[in-house]
């Protein structure tokens, strides 16, 4: 699991706040950790996802549009 630098200049969602974000359940957060597709930081008894981690998963998860939706009608 990663943890940055300079925890003071990182902000950190719930698990909750990271599935919202990403429209998932919190269970698929939860995976996506254990698989380690998504770093996460221990506060205590909880965890806590880096933002940033969550926009780059979500900008590396991004596919074009297939041609066949830009095609005129």
């Amino acid at each position: 699991m990663l943890e940055p630098q300079d925890p003071g200049d990182t902000d950190y969602l719930r698990v909750a706040e990271a599935a919202a974000a990403m429209n998932v359940p919190r269970m698929t957060v939860y995976e996506l950790v254990h698989q380690g597709k998504l770093p996460v930081v221990s506060f205590g008894k909880s965890y806590r996802v880096p933002a940033q981690a969550v926009q780059e998963y979500l900008a590396a998860a991004r596919h074009p549009a297939p041609a066949y939706l830009h095609a005129p009608i």
